[in-house]
Order: C-alpha cells, then structure tokens, then sequence
C-alpha cells in the first residue's frame, strides 16, 4: 500500500466529514480532491467505512501523541488542560484540525455503522480518561479543586469542550469557544 496515497485519502476523507458529515461525502469527492481514480481509493480503503474507521484511528493516534507530549513537557496539570484548550481554540477560531471528526460524528452516531460508533466511543474513551488523570493529578498537587468526582468533572469538561466546538461553528463565531471553555478552566481554579 502506497502510505503517502493512503495518508492523503484519509486527509481528505477527514476534512470532508468535519465539513458535510459521513453521509455528505463520497468517494468521487475524494478522488476530485485528492486527483485520483475511485478504483484507487477501493484498492487503499475497499469500503467507506473501511476508510472513515481508518481516518477515525489516526485521528485517535493524533489525539494520544498531542496529550502524551504535553504530559511528558509540561508538568502543570492545569496548565495541561489550557494549552489543550488554547490548541482548540485555535483549530476552532481557524477552521483547521483537529476539528475532531468523531465529536461531529457523534450527533450522527445512531445512523452510522457499528464499526464506526466504536471508534468514536474510543474517541471519547482516550480523552475522557486523560483529562481524568490530568484532573486527579492536579487535585492531589493542590492546584485543581473539584465539585464533583474526577470521572465526572473530566466527563462533563469533555462534553463542555465538544458542545462548545459545535456551539462556535453553528453561530458562526470562533470567540464563543474561548469564551466557553474559559470558565470551565476558572471553575477549576476555584475551591467549593
């Protein structure tokens, strides 16, 4: 398998989803971006869902090297989590990866293929579980206070983060994500 040929479906297939969804793409949109034959796209990826669960997997990888790199430079658990949400912010504000597929896809996960409702539940799973860690870690340094436990809090800042990503994107205005994400940072600064 020709990785660059791969690797540039996937990209596409990535940015068409975080534009249309899985259900307003097709391979003949692919081969128009990429400037290849749909036979070539079948050969790399032989179904849609063959591809959206392989750019669903990178996506994931991206995801487990961007957290892994802030926990091994940045030993601040809370300065942690802003340079994740500045990192967003940005995407959000500039309209660019890691837009994150599998929270768009995730307001279509009824209708989507089994294959594919798992990999964005992994999605969920890898950064629930890392701002869990991230949150406990900073809970017994002193520098993060919680209402609520650490699998809630990391749930409910999860959840926060991905709604206020749809929220920008639906009104149109970048700034709401800061404006957002920003006070749930506060609320973690602050004792009950």
């Amino acid at each position: 398998m020709n990785n660059d040929t791969a690797s540039r479906i996937r990209e596409s297939a990535h940015d068409l989803m975080a534009e249309r969804g899985y259900f307003g793409f097709s391979y003949a949109n692919i081969a128009e971006s990429v400037g290849i034959r749909k036979a070539s796209i079948h050969h790399h990826f032989p179904s849609k869902v063959d591809l959206v669960v392989a750019t669903l997997k990178e996506s994931r990888a991206s995801l487990v090297r961007a957290v892994g790199s802030l926990d091994d430079n940045v030993t601040d658990p809370m300065r942690r989590l802003k340079l994740y949400v500045h990192h967003l912010a940005e995407c959000v504000h500039n309209n660019h990866r890691p837009i994150y597929i599998a929270a768009l896809l995730s307001a279509e996960l009824p209708a989507l293929p089994n294959e594919i409702q798992i990999e964005v539940q992994q999605h969920f799973c890898v950064l629930v579980s890392w701002v869990k860690t991230t949150l406990k870690e900073g809970t017994s340094l002193g520098t993060i206070y919680l209402r609520q436990s650490a699998e809630i809090e990391a749930q409910s800042f999860v959840a926060l983060l991905h709604g206020a990503m749809i929220s920008a994107r639906a009104f149109n205005s970048p700034d709401l994500f800061s404006s957002v994400t920003g006070g749930a940072l506060t609320c973690f600064r602050s004792r009950v």
